[in-house]
């Protein structure tokens, strides 16, 4: 019997039936390697397929020549050796009933001249791109033939590969740097009225038709509105909608509202937690209204009522919905089962694509298994042996072990001292506008639950409540506490950034806030500083700003706190705090040298990362089989730990996340899920 829900539902495109209306928009994790999507970058997609997508768009911005140099590892279709790589992987989507395509691009100037063969990036105009610094050169007219060429090349290869299409990528890339008055000021024919700015995007669509044919199926995903001063416009993006629907070229529309050159238009185009959810979807239904042509979006689509509205309303005809499949990748199946409720959500800290944004690979920041599914599973496998468990400290560190361990089938009880689980999440979240992070603690406690994890929760647990137990695994999860003492001088006359976001310390009328961990405690203190009316200056001896927070989540801190005035001073150190009646003078010095100046404040609040709360773990330590002992090759190998250098001991004992040392949720959750499924 079929299904009445909305996302279910089977959709045609072209000769193509898709099993429902759910897809992952193209993005690129960065997994390639040598530019190609070997096992690794396969294996990421198909274990979506396994789970029931209908389509997935792979490869953000792949690149269709060598002046267009990925700027976070794409992978290269200017390379024959591509077409094996992509047959194989969609091969094996298409084995799970998944539809398989790819997004090609050139990227114009969004990318750098001083990556791979260092040459000179092109444009219709020599405008710099704020996100990748690099002045173009102003495009020519052999350039503009070569390109052409190679978008064919490309497509052609994809066709040879066995791919169901191909989608043209048009923001912020080569393509609709012709269509924005604002990166073409070329003459005709390429430069001038619209119809000549776009003339380079239907030169390419007619060669690639003439390379792939009529039934292929050719797309393209493109920004119908900059939201730009001299940008285009909405009315200009309906003409443009218009038009290539009139071209007969284009099978599908992706439609994308906004501008990407900059961090803050990234950041509005692909918005993150805090934000509104599914900002632009009203606008993509202008588009497929005024076109009726099929229409594809996503942006903040983050949970399946919002997806399902999307699709029932008719806004849309296929959902994206991307970055909660990073979370998790079952999330068709979920439905399709009917246990939605056991989605794991994403909460929108766009971890994911600040790594990329930064030059890494995309992880979600909790799901530790998502882009490593050769050698960390999705779905936990029942252990021969059920061993009891014990784990101290229900952060998200701790909540993983016990979630991973009562799905391995163990015996597992869970002290927190607290009243409530969460720890430094729950911390984050006493900032409205991370409040989402909740989501992380909230759907491990409901799987632990499940699963019959008892909780003793306001219980400090000493030695001797965890030995009596009785049990064969203590895994420490105790977090850390804040890092204050490292001035030459007047550490007592310091707060912490924790006191702050807590409550249990008011900021003052002048306060320095220095951040010598830059990440996202600092800024959260400095909100609430700032927002109580305080004048504030947030120091840090780094060359930049709050670099672990990263580009896309700094926006939003940066719009508030500029708002209120806020001093930002990089590259010094502060360095010692002393007294003078009711101020407190604080010495500042430089990593440089030569430098020495003087605040008078009423507060001095410190971000300096945890130092780990790891008593209970040195207590426990002596009596356990292993003396704590975590051989990382047999880590790293995905094998059960066996190092017994303490015969008598009784239990084997681990420490994971902020226990250990300070870093962040996803070093957490990841330590907790690679030492738990083997347990």
């Amino acid at each position: 019997m079929s299904s009445p829900d909305p996302l279910l539902q089977p959709y045609r495109l072209k000769h193509l039936t898709l099993r429902n209306r759910i897809i992952t928009t193209a993005h690129e994790p960065a997994y390639p390697e040598d530019g190609m999507p070997k096992a690794r970058y396969r294996a990421y997609h198909v274990e979506r397929a396994k789970a029931g997508i209908a389509l997935t768009m792979t490869a953000g911005s792949a690149a269709v020549s060598r002046d267009s140099p990925p700027a976070f590892n794409n992978i290269l279709l200017y390379k024959d050796e591509v077409v094996p790589w992509m047959k194989d992987l969609a091969d094996a989507c298409h084995e799970q009933g998944t539809a398989v395509m790819i997004q090609i691009t050139h990227l114009g100037r969004r990318t750098r001249w001083d990556k791979n063969f260092w040459l000179p990036v092109v444009s219709p105009s020599q405008r710099k791109e704020a996100a990748h610094r690099a002045f173009p050169k102003r495009i020519e007219d052999w350039d503009i033939r070569r390109i052409i060429r190679e978008y064919a090349d490309a497509a052609e290869r994809m066709k040879a590969a066995g791919l169901d299409g191909i989608e043209l990528e048009a923001y912020g890339h080569l393509m609709d740097q012709f269509w924005s008055p604002l990166t073409n000021d070329l003459e005709a024919p390429y430069g001038g009225s619209l119809e000549n700015r776009l003339r380079f995007t239907f030169e390419v669509l007619a060669a690639v038709r003439e390379r792939v044919g009529p039934e292929f199926i050719v797309g393209i995903r493109y920004t119908a509105d900059e939201v730009m001063p001299g940008g285009l416009t909405k009315e200009d993006g309906l003409e443009i909608s218009r038009r290539l629907k009139a071209s007969g070229m284009v099978d599908f529309l992706n439609i994308i509202r906004g501008h990407i050159d900059t961090d803050a238009g990234l950041t509005d185009v692909i918005p993150i937690q805090g934000m509104p959810s599914a900002p632009h979807l009203d606008f993509a239904g202008e588009i497929r209204a005024a076109t009726q042509l099929p229409t594809f979006h996503a942006a903040r689509i983050q949970d399946v009522a919002t997806a399902r509205h999307a699709i029932a309303t008719g806004k849309v005809d296929l959902v994206g919905m991307t970055r909660a499949h990073l979370a998790d990748p079952h999330v068709v199946r979920k439905i399709v089962e009917g246990r939605e409720d056991q989605i794991r959500p994403c909460v929108g800290a766009n971890y994911c694509l600040d790594r990329i944004y930064q030059g890494g690979a995309a992880y979600c920041i909790h799901n530790a298994a998502t882009g490593r599914e050769l050698v960390m599973p999705h779905e936990i496998t029942p252990a021969r042996t059920r061993r009891r468990v014990v784990v101290v400290g229900a952060g998200p560190a701790g909540l993983e072990a016990a979630r991973v361990a009562a799905e391995r089938g163990h015996d597992v009880v869970v002290f927190e001292a607290a009243d409530e689980p969460g720890g430094q999440v729950r911390l984050t979240t006493r900032s409205r506008r991370r409040h989402e992070m909740i989501g992380i603690i909230e759907w491990r406690m409901a799987q632990c639950t499940a699963r019959g994890v008892r909780f003793r929760f306001e219980t400090w647990a000493e030695a001797n409540d965890v030995l009596s137990e009785g049990p064969d695994v203590v895994l420490v999860a105790t977090g850390g506490l804040p890092h204050t003492e490292v001035l030459q001088s007047g550490n007592d006359l310091v707060v912490s950034s924790w006191d702050i976001i807590s409550g249990s310390v008011k900021p003052g009328s002048n306060v320095l806030l220095f951040d010598d961990a830059g990440d996202h405690t600092g800024l959260q203190a400095a909100e609430f500083i700032a927002a109580s009316g305080a004048r504030l200056e947030i120091m840090t001896p780094d060359r930049s700003f709050a670099p672990e927070v990263m580009a896309m989540n700094l926006v939003p801190y940066m719009r508030s706190l500029q708002k209120l005035d806020v001093t930002f001073t990089v590259t010094y150190r502060l360095e010692q705090v002393s007294r003078d009646g009711q101020q407190l003078i604080a010495a500042v010095g430089s990593d440089y040298g030569g430098v020495r100046k003087e605040r008078r404040v009423d507060q001095v609040v410190i971000n300096h990362g945890t130092v780990p709360n790891d008593d209970l773990y040195f207590s426990l330590k002596p009596m356990s089989s292993n003396l704590g002992e975590i051989d990382h090759a047999r880590l790293l190998d995905g094998l059960p730990q066996i190092a017994r250098p303490n015969p008598q001991g009784t239990f084997q004992l681990f420490r994971l996340g902020d226990a250990v040392s300070a870093r962040n949720t996803h070093a957490a959750i990841y330590d907790a899920l690679r030492l738990t499924k083997e347990l």
